[in-house]
């Protein structure tokens, strides 16, 4: 619907949304006298100084500049736990059966690596099944020339 001219000058908003602006500053009774709201004295009773930068801690050293910054270590990053075939020739004999949890139990491996990695290390003689995330090519073909087999955990 197209409003004509006489119907747009005669526009106004609807009752009650339009506030009257506070005048501050205009004498103690009207409430808003004297500090105008702010407070006496102090940073934040002053104009333009009602907040400091970000970070800023009083001038104290800001806990930024406070923490040590070496390094990057990403959300994502997965840590693997690390062992080499050669080791696991020495502690498991022929038809062992080695995943995280045998070398865990055995203290092999440190707490709070959730994955396996085998690497080629070492001489492997016994037919062994190694479960691991991941296998350096050299260590597959050490364990399957050793009549072994390898099994890859999907992660």
């Amino acid at each position: 619907m197209v409003k004509t001219m006489s119907e747009l000058s005669n526009l106004q908003p609807p009752a009650g949304s339009v506030h009257k602006r506070k005048r501050v500053g205009r004498g103690e009774s009207s409430g808003w006298g004297k500090t105008s709201g702010v407070g006496g004295k102090g940073q934040k009773g002053r104009q333009g100084g009602g907040k400091p930068k970000r970070g800023f801690e009083g001038g104290q050293m800001k806990l930024a500049m406070r923490l040590p910054k070496r390094g990057f270590k990403p959300l994502s990053r997965v840590d693997y736990a690390l062992i080499n075939v050669g080791r696991i020739a020495e502690v498991f004999g022929p038809g062992a059966v080695v995943d995280l949890e045998a070398l865990r139990s055995r203290g092999l491996i440190k707490k709070g690596r959730d994955q396996l990695k085998v690497l080629a290390e070492g001489e492997i003689s016994t037919n062994i099944t190694v479960r691991a995330h991941k296998f350096s090519r050299a260590a597959v073909d050490k364990i399957t020339a050793a009549g072994g087999s390898v099994e890859l955990i999907e992660s």
